[in-house]
């Protein structure tokens, strides 16, 4: 199966004709770096660690950024970069593991520092640069390191320090490289933004125009002009993705779109009347639903591994969407509303250095012989930024504000083996917890809630008798970006009220918890 990529993401035309490369050393922060320098208006993608000169040179970009990473530059195996990429002049920013990196290859010495340096730091500025502009003299830095730069050839200069890290920042005398050992892309920089500004405005001569009105009009005609009067199969969720995707291929080839919704039995409460509610409202394409329950459940018999679940889910949905897919004859093009984050937590990169985090249910998995050239269209943008475009779309708030929902549906919100009788359970439970989330006033304050059925049961009291009955998490989250999220801070009666509706309401669970996990080090899902 080919992709049809999206057109921010090959040929660049445009204000997208300027944009920032990172280069991938295996970071899971390499995703924060990119999305900083969209906040600034600069197109940014990801790419891998040992790209090519003449690959990067494709992509004509206006500078590059060096990401951190988990390995030593010393030790063997260690990811490197393709060395031709010194040479080229690009503009190069190189952090943490990065600025090691450069430093390295230019001449300078990379050891283990003796205890490491974890947390908030005090930078001093040693020397003025156009990249500091603006930045006080002491400073307040996010440092995660193990490793340092602990000594610089003549071809750099010191600009910045620390108590137990002379070499904080440097540049290059005469090219424009610089070297970060602290990550101006976590919130705990506070001037880590004014930082990327200056370098891509400064440094890089970035005009910062970028924005996602210009990639809606360049999608849509990119769209037009690719499929012309060829079909495309759209499978629609619920979601904010599948509804952004749907409406931006209807505002490109209108009636040449058909959707399907396959109800596999793991959708939330009510959620098939509300998806062809909201479609019959905003669409006017054609709109197919597929009753596929049993099919779905059969698969998960058993199964309670995560991964495995996700796996039988994907391919009982290939099998489904195929038959459903095998009556349109004249389809052409499939299309999915991968994200950003999807590509990057599902290891895109073959054999890159990062690791896949879990098995997305929108990325890969579609074989060969289903027949249709895949159309990917959100597949370079953040989920802010497919809300932006949503709206620049004309799609109502109450879709594009709408909280995620995972592609395997309740399945990995429903821990240990599913079934219809622990999903109604765990149906029952999440719709009043939205309901209540929604009565204080706080669903567009939360990025994402709802509550997780857990494979264990606990002691209770009820009506003075004895019950041994299941457990419920809830989980709500604040987040930017969903690629770094912290547990939202609700009222204690709202979590008082959620609590006792619970579990007077739901026939079979006795106990609920509040998850106040970060990510990381958990994900959003738990599963």
């Amino acid at each position: 199966m080919t992709t049809v990529e999206s057109s921010i993401g090959t040929a660049p035309t445009g204000v997208a004709a300027q944009r920032i490369l990172v280069l991938d050393f295996g970071s899971q922060y390499a995703q924060l770096i990119a999305r900083r320098v969209r906040e600034q208006n600069v197109y940014c993608e990801i790419v891998r660690h040992d790209i090519t000169p003449e690959r990067i040179a494709q992509h004509n970009p206006n500078g590059l950024i060096l990401s951190g990473g988990p390995s030593s530059v010393y030790a063997e195996g260690a990811p490197l970069p393709h060395p031709g990429i010194f040479e080229m002049g690009i503009p190069i920013l190189g952090i943490c593991y990065g600025m090691q990196l450069m430093c390295e290859a230019l001449g300078g010495k990379v050891d283990s520092h003796p205890a490491g340096e974890y947390g908030r730091a005090i930078c001093k500025v040693t020397q003025t640069d156009p990249l500091l502009s603006g930045w006080e003299t002491e400073s307040e830095v996010w440092m995660s390191h193990g490793d340092q730069v602990r000594a610089i050839s003549d071809v750099f200069i010191p600009l910045a320090q620390t108590s137990t890290c002379p070499f904080a920042a440097v540049k290059h005398r005469t090219l424009p490289f610089y070297g970060l050992q602290f990550h101006p892309e976590v919130t705990h920089t506070p001037q880590g933004a004014l930082l990327l500004d200056n370098f891509l405005k400064q440094v890089c001569q970035c005009s910062g125009s970028w924005n996602i009105s210009d990639f809606a009009n360049s999608e849509i005609a990119r769209l037009r002009e690719e499929i012309g009067e060829s079909r495309v199969i759209c499978g629609l969720s619920g979601g904010v993705d599948s509804a952004v995707v749907a409406a931006l291929l209807y505002k490109a080839i209108g009636p040449q779109l058909t959707c399907i919704l396959v109800d596999n039995g793991l959708l939330r409460k009510s959620e098939q009347s509300l998806v062809v509610e909201e479609f019959t409202n905003h669409f006017q394409s054609d709109l197919r639903v597929i009753d596929a329950e049993e099919p779905f459940l059969a698969a998960l018999k058993g199964i309670t591994e995560p991964q495995e679940k996700r796996r039988r889910i994907g391919h009982t949905f290939i099998e489904c969407f195929k038959s459903a897919a095998e009556t349109i004859t004249d389809a052409k093009y499939l299309a999915q509303g991968t994200l950003y984050p999807d590509v990057i937590e599902s290891g895109a990169a073959p054999d890159g250095p990062a690791a896949t985090i879990k098995i997305h249910h929108n990325v890969g998995g579609l074989p060969e012989e289903l027949g249709f050239e895949l159309v990917e269209p959100l597949r370079d943008l953040f989920k802010d930024e497919v809300r932006k475009l949503g709206l620049q779309l004309g799609l109502p708030e109450s879709i594009v504000w709408r909280h995620p929902f995972p592609g395997p549906g309740l399945a990995v919100r429903c821990l240990g083996e599913v079934t219809k009788e622990r999903l109604d359970v765990l149906r029952n439970a999440d719709v009043i917890l939205l309901q209540e989330i929604e009565n204080a006033g706080l669903y567009r304050e939360t990025s994402q809630v709802f509550v997780v059925l857990l494979p264990i049961q606990s002691v209770g009291v009820m009506g003075d008798e004895r019950t041994y009955e299941n457990v419920a998490a809830v989980r709500c989250v604040d987040t930017d970006d969903f690629m770094t999220a912290d547990w939202s801070r609700l009222p204690y009666d709202l979590l008082a009220t959620i609590s006792t509706r619970i579990i007077n309401e739901v026939a079979g669970i006795n106990r609920v918890c509040y998850d106040i996990s970060s990510k990381p080090p958990a994900t959003i899902e738990w599963e």
